[in-house]
């Protein structure tokens, strides 16, 4: 028996792009050993998938709040979905 595996789907609003959030995010998801994305939206925010152990994802949301030294987190907002297991590897994609 492993660990219990999670998967969040996350949105960051605030002064969240051009501040190397995308950049920041991908060191911390792949730090904890998570895969999933993150990218821009047209909207400002910031969208990001987490897959992996629960404590990993719980720690990669936590993180989020705060972002990196420029960023202005004014919101998160965290889905908890089934884990599908369909990355290999934590990305930044393309705006939407």
């Amino acid at each position: 028996m492993g660990a219990m595996r999670a998967r969040a789907h996350v949105w960051i609003s605030g002064r969240v792009q051009g501040v190397f959030f995308r950049a920041h995010t991908r060191e911390v998801a792949r730090g904890l050993g998570l895969t999933g994305f993150v990218r821009n939206l047209p909207d400002g925010r910031v969208e990001a998938v987490f897959e992996g152990e629960e404590e990993a994802v719980k720690k990669a949301i936590e993180w989020c709040h705060k972002g990196p030294p420029r960023a202005r987190v004014e919101r998160v907002e965290v889905r908890w979905e089934e884990p599908r297991g369909e990355f290999r590897d934590f990305e930044i994609r393309r705006e939407l």
